[in-house]
């Protein structure tokens, strides 16, 4: 039986309530062949390559969660961060196309303690663009 994969579409401002600023773009590596020249994961379903944009999330802080959020996007090119709007500082960006997925982070479950397990999600957008600032 193949596990269902449900990809739930989500409005930017529901995840991220007060921005992000784009930290980098890197290619996802597929650690199972890592040794290979191309070794960048591909979608499942386009074949598409999968990269990775590192975010810092302005509203975490106040919710205790982490700061730092990772969003894949499938494309055949890198996708490029728009330049900053204030020298110094990261650019703020939004996403089009935002998927949540949600799955169960078992990773706690190694020990011969009890299991930790806590419900995860991971997130996919369409495309990076940069972030609308209201006037």
């Amino acid at each position: 039986m193949v596990p269902l994969t449900l990809k739930v579409p989500v409005p930017f401002d529901y995840v991220f309530p007060v921005g992000v600023l784009c930290l980098g773009v890197e290619a996802a590596v597929d650690f199972d062949h890592r040794h290979d020249p191309d070794n960048q994961v591909r979608d499942k379903e386009t074949g598409e390559r999968v990269w990775v944009v590192r975010v810092l999330d302005l509203a975490a802080g106040k919710f205790g969660r982490t700061t730092e959020v990772k969003v894949k996007i499938c494309a055949p090119q890198q996708p490029v961060p728009p330049a900053s709007a204030v020298p110094g500082y990261p650019p703020a960006v939004e996403f089009d196309g935002l998927t949540l997925t949600p799955y169960v982070d078992s990773q706690r479950c190694k020990s011969a303690g009890a299991c930790k397990a806590r419900m995860a999600y991971s997130l996919r957008a369409s495309s990076i663009r940069p972030a609308v600032v209201a006037v």
